[in-house]
């Protein structure tokens, strides 16, 4: 790290503490040339993750359009802000933590359904009917119908929550 006053490129670290937000290192410094102190500040490089859509092309995942659809779909429903925040953090960290620096469009949707399909049931028919662009009524309405299926299902194998 080069010094900011003489330029000299050896220094030693004095002390180190993370910033607030926990997303960077504070490091302060002694330059061994000119013993005046300076602070830096180390991140994480990351590589971003790239989303594949329908069309074939190409965006940086963006964090906010996921929970913009969301937030749409959960419009006037009873779904907090910090439920569909949080859910939006869990998809993000499955993405990041799936290794692979390109994601289709369409897994992260199957995503975003998954974690509506556990808040709000019409909020996943809002979101599926846009994300899966239902051609006519039968089509949405076999979503429905796989939707109270499941919902069976899950009430007659755990009797308490049906």
């Amino acid at each position: 790290m080069r010094c900011r006053y003489c330029g000299a490129v050896v220094s030693k670290v004095i002390y180190s503490r993370p910033t607030e937000d926990g997303e960077k290192i504070r490091r302060r410094r002694e330059c061994l040339s000119c013993k005046k102190r300076f602070t830096t500040y180390e991140i994480v490089e990351t590589v971003p993750l790239m989303v594949v859509k329908k069309d074939h092309s190409r965006e940086v995942f963006d964090r906010q359009k996921l929970l913009n659809g969301m937030l749409r779909a959960c419009e006037k429903r009873p779904v907090s802000y910090q439920q569909l925040d949080a859910a939006v953090s869990r998809i993000e960290q499955k993405l990041l933590n799936s290794y692979d620096r390109e994601v289709s469009s369409i897994h992260i949707g199957d995503l975003a359904m998954e974690e509506l399909k556990k808040m709000d049931d019409v909020a996943y028919v809002r979101f599926a009917s846009v994300y899966r662009q239902f051609s006519d009524v039968n089509t949405f309405m076999n979503e429905l119908k796989d939707l109270l299926d499941s919902r069976s299902i899950s009430a007659t194998n755990n009797p308490e929550n049906g």
